[in-house]
């Protein structure tokens, strides 16, 4: 009886979020922005690019940082404070990879308005009860166990008619992770060959994306989207449960009004 006592005393556990605010969602340090901090760029961050490990900063003609490539090592915040900081909230799942990239870059508001209403259309039937199938392309295990912790009493996706699935036949959206490996690269495909459509790709983390620090080397594998089409993309190394859910909202048109990502 002991684990009834146990849960009286701590109440519920489950999240409010979506329906409601939750302090972790909006002060978790999700992803690193780019301050613009006068017309001169120090060689501090030059510096910074040179220590990044995935090459996700750019310096010329003015500092970029590809949150697609981006491992949150937090190298560029302490070498360049003045023009890199940690920024707050779980919303950074976006509809268009080049819409990671963040710094002085040209807006895309239209074309992203444009990728989510297709999306929308896409999914429309889909809403409120689905199934994912996961793949691991090819991962170093972390962006699963943050796959996982959806399903605990925090997190519950179930509440929201979330659920995973075993079988291809019976999933709606492919949740992808890893940085696609040679020998998963067929999987990967058949997998999505036997959803029945209208069929959604997420990527999930910066091995997914781009490769990250593990892609590229005599593994291979820099990402699947050169594999299969990819709708919605979850940067983070890995990604945080509410990012990831972030990105499975975003995708079925279910994101709250104010929540960023996405709507760039």
């Amino acid at each position: 009886m002991a684990w009834a006592f146990r849960g009286l005393r701590n109440g519920v556990v489950t999240t409010a979020w979506p329906k409601g605010a939750d302090e972790y969602f909006d002060g978790f340090a999700a992803s690193v922005r780019v301050l613009d901090s006068g017309s001169a760029v120090p060689d501090s961050v030059a510096d910074a690019a040179a220590a990044c490990p995935t090459d996700a900063i750019s310096v010329e003609p003015r500092p970029q940082l590809d949150r697609g490539r981006c491992i949150l090592c937090g190298r560029c915040v302490r070498l360049a404070p003045d023009w890199f900081a940690w920024e707050s909230g779980c919303g950074t799942a976006d509809l268009a990879c080049r819409a990671l990239v963040v710094g002085d870059v040209e807006e895309t508001d239209e074309a992203l308005a444009q990728l989510r209403a297709s999306l929308a259309r896409r999914v429309r039937r889909l809403r409120r009860s689905v199934h994912i199938r996961h793949v691991d392309t090819g991962s170093n295990g972390s962006d699963e166990w943050e796959i996982q912790a959806l399903t605990n009493p925090v997190y519950d996706v179930h509440r929201l008619g979330i659920f995973f699935t075993a079988s291809p036949r019976h999933a709606d959206i492919l949740l992808a992770t890893g940085i696609g490996v040679a020998g998963m690269v067929e999987p990967l495909r058949r997998t999505l060959e036997a959803m029945p459509e209208p069929t959604v790709v997420i990527a999930v983390g910066t091995d997914a994306i781009s490769g990250g620090i593990l892609g590229g080397g005599y593994i291979g594998g820099t990402g699947i989207s050169e594999h299969v089409p990819v709708d919605v993309w979850v940067p983070g190394a890995p990604a945080s449960p509410f990012s990831v859910l972030h990105g499975i909202l975003l995708a079925l048109d279910r994101v709250p009004a104010g929540i960023t990502g996405g709507t760039r």
